[in-house]
Formats: C-alpha cells, sequence, structure tokens
C-alpha cells in the first residue's frame, strides 16, 4: 500500500497535473505553429522565391514507375515506389522550430525580469519585537 500512497501524494501535490497541463498547452502550441507557418508563413517565403512551394520540395533519388499491364489485366512490371528527399518538409519543421524557440525565448525572458523586479524590491522592514518596542517607548519618554 505504501507504493500507490505515495504515488497519490504525488499526483495530489501539483507536479504531475502541472506536467499534463504543460504537456497538453504544448501540444496545442504546436498545432497553432504548424498551422501559422503552413498558412502564412511558407506562403510568404513561396512568393518571396518566386512562387516555390516548399511542401513539394524534393531531390528525386530514384523515379517511381507505375505498374504496366498487358491487355488481359496481368501485371507485367509491378509498380516501383519512388525514392526521395523531402527537403522541402525538413525546411518547414526547421521554421516552425524557430518560432516554437522564439516563443520560449520571449515566455523565458518575460519570467526572468520578473523575477528580477521581485528580488530588486527593498524587504520590508520587519516588525520591532515586543521587547524593542518597550525599550524605545521608554527612550521616547525619556527624551521629554
Amino acid at each position: 500500500m505504501g507504493f500507490i500512497k505515495e504515488f497519490k501524494e504525488f499526483a495530489i501535490r501539483g507536479n504531475l497535473i502541472d506536467t499534463a497541463v504543460a504537456f497538453v498547452m504544448g501540444a496545442a502550441f504546436g498545432k497553432i505553429v504548424s498551422a501559422f507557418v503552413d498558412g502564412m508563413v511558407m506562403p510568404l517565403i513561396g512568393m518571396l522565391t518566386g512562387g516555390v512551394d516548399f511542401s513539394e520540395k524534393r531531390w528525386i533519388l530514384q523515379a517511381g514507375v507505375a505498374e504496366a499491364k498487358d491487355a488481359a489485366g496481368a501485371v507485367i512490371t509491378p509498380a516501383i515506389a519512388e525514392v526521395s528527399v523531402k527537403y522541402g518538409i525538413f525546411f518547414t519543421a526547421i521554421i516552425e522550430f524557430v518560432v516554437v524557440a522564439f516563443a520560449v525565448f520571449m515566455v523565458i525572458k518575460a519570467i526572468n525580469r520578473m523575477k528580477k523586479k521581485e528580488e530588486e524590491a527593498p524587504a520590508a522592514s520587519p516588525a520591532p519585537s515586543s521587547t524593542d518596542q518597550l525599550l524605545m517607548e521608554i527612550r521616547d519618554s525619556l527624551k521629554k
């Protein structure tokens, strides 16, 4: 029963919940970035490069061949799939990574700025103890 109790305390403490929320938010952010890059950034880059569609860019290593059939419908030569390096998809993924990295950088920068402001704020002086308070009252009465 100790393992289950320990796991329950871990899950309730918030670490597991925070991690799950971060995972879901990260997945949603990834979809947003993909939509942004595919729908907005890549068309602009394509327009700047003369109408190039990067999603279709690839180096063909071996051309594909369709299957050939005779008049009776029997396959004479089987189909051969195209072998290609799809560098356009890789280029798009690099741009997505740069967008995500920039967004994370901006979030971390904002968090660090807030932490710095907290550190710069002067700490409130602690209230004097009852003994100090009594001594200050005695001092003030002697000054009169």
